[in-house]
Formats: C-alpha cells, sequence, structure tokens
C-alpha cells in the first residue's frame, strides 16, 4: 500500500484486542513522530505514555471512558518546559511563556502526532485521537504531572483493532480550498457542501434519535453547546494562565 492509500484508507479505531505494542514499535512510532517539522528545530512538545491498567484506568476517566480497552494512551503536549530549563542552565532568558509559543508549541505536537499515526497505520495499528483533552487538560495534567509550561493538547488511544469499522465522510474539496484568496460562501455553497454529512446515514441516524431538526442541530444543542463550550473555555484559560502561557 501506498503512502497515499494509507492515508485514504484511514479509519478511526475504538476498540481494541488485548495485544501489547512492543517497545520496539512504540519507540519506532516515536521516533517517526519526531522527524516532523517543527518550529527553529526546537521540538517544543512531549509525549507521556500510559500502559499499565490502573494508570489507563485513572486517565480513561477524564475521556469518560474513551480508548478503554486501548493497551496504551499517547498523552502529547505543548512543552516549553524543557526549552526554558535549558535557557536557564546557558544563562539565558527565558521567553516562551506566552501565547505565540503556546500555539507554535501546538502546532509542533500536532505534526508530532500526525506523523506518529500515520507510522502507526503502516505498522498495522488503529488509534483514535481523542479531543477530550481539552475538556479535562488541568486534571489530566495534575494526573500525568504535568510542570508549568506544558499542557496537553492530544490524546491518542492506539492499539491493534479489534474492529473494522465504517469510513467517516468528509466535506468534498470545494468546501475546504480557496483559490488565491478567501471565497465567500453563498447559501447555495453551504448546502452544497455540507450534503454529503447531512445524508450520511449514521448522521441522520443520530438526528433521529437525539429529536433535533438536523445536523446543524446536532452539534450546536446536543455535542457541542454554548453554555459547555464557554464552561470548558474558562476552565482552560485559567489553566493555560497557571501554566505560564497566558497573562
Amino acid at each position: 500500500m501506498t503512502t497515499t492509500e494509507l492515508l485514504l484508507s484511514h479509519r478511526s479505531v475504538r476498540r481494541y484486542k488485548e495485544k501489547e505494542i512492543s517497545q520496539g514499535v512504540l519507540e519506532r512510532l516515536i521516533e517517526c513522530g519526531a522527524r516532523a517539522s517543527n518550529t527553529g528545530n526546537m521540538q517544543l512538545y512531549s509525549v507521556v505514555v500510559t500502559r499499565g491498567e490502573e494508570e489507563r484506568k485513572a486517565l480513561s476517566q477524564w475521556h469518560y471512558g474513551q480508548g478503554s480497552t486501548a493497551p496504551m494512551y499517547l498523552t502529547i503536549c505543548a512543552d516549553v518546559n524543557r526549552y526554558h530549563l535549558w535557557c536557564e542552565q546557558s544563562g539565558c532568558d527565558t521567553p516562551y511563556g506566552n501565547l505565540l509559543w503556546l500555539l507554535s508549541a501546538t502546532i509542533d505536537a500536532s505534526l508530532f502526532a500526525q506523523n506518529l499515526c500515520v507510522a502507526a497505520e503502516a505498522e498495522g495499528l488503529g488509534f483514535c485521537y481523542l479531543g477530550t483533552v481539552l475538556y479535562n487538560a488541568p486534571e489530566i495534567g495534575e494526573l500525568l504531572k504535568l510542570p508549568k509550561g506544558v499542557v496537553p493538547v492530544i490524546t491518542l488511544s492506539i492499539g491493534y483493532a479489534d474492529e473494522e469499522p465504517a469510513q467517516s465522510e468528509r466535506l468534498p474539496l470545494e468546501g475546504i480550498v480557496h483559490e488565491r484568496e478567501y471565497k465567500a460562501y453563498s447559501d447555495d455553497d453551504i448546502r452544497r457542501i455540507h450534503q454529503l454529512r447531512e445524508e450520511f446515514p449514521f448522521n441522520q441516524e443520530m438526528v433521529r434519535q437525539n429529536g433535533v431538526r438536523n445536523l446543524a442541530e446536532l452539534f450546536t444543542e446536543k455535542r457541542y453547546p454554548r453554555k459547555q463550550n464557554e464552561e470548558i473555555s474558562a476552565k482552560l484559560e485559567k489553566y493555560l494562565k497557571e501554566q505560564g502561557f497566558l497573562g
């Protein structure tokens, strides 16, 4: 399978076999992640590996049980702590505790994670990105003993798949590509771009089960409602201040 074919065949895996990932395979995946492009070759990320049964159970609760059958969680963090320690040791300023470097470190961590994920699929592993990491970042940070200058931004459950899930739908390219400049969307554009998602059988079933009018209402009223967004944002902002990224 070519790399292009591998990427186009991606599926999120949520059920895993009771099979451990060897240390050699794990190190190879992390090395692949570390070869990703990054800001100034500073590699402003760290990855915390969670493998033991009790440790996985403790972390799983902050992801609402997601990935609980996986033999391993990988929590990938934006990390300026390591750079600050090196700067201090070298008698230099420590200027990276701010929004610019939070975003830079988040980009670095994301590139690392994507390289690692592609390598994982090439090794015959499955994984799932857990968006809940930002919902409970302070609690996850406390559990993993993350110091000032380090925040969790991505969590992956990873292991050997015990399912063959259907592939999720994606927006058509016309919905995400803009030539020369950003194109204003017409009402017809928005309807056409989202038609596949609206007609996707799984989404239609979720709309029916939740008793909402359409897929947009499922997102805005059930999955990611305003009140929840604002509460999580406030908690996350407080945590980022405590971790030294926001004044």
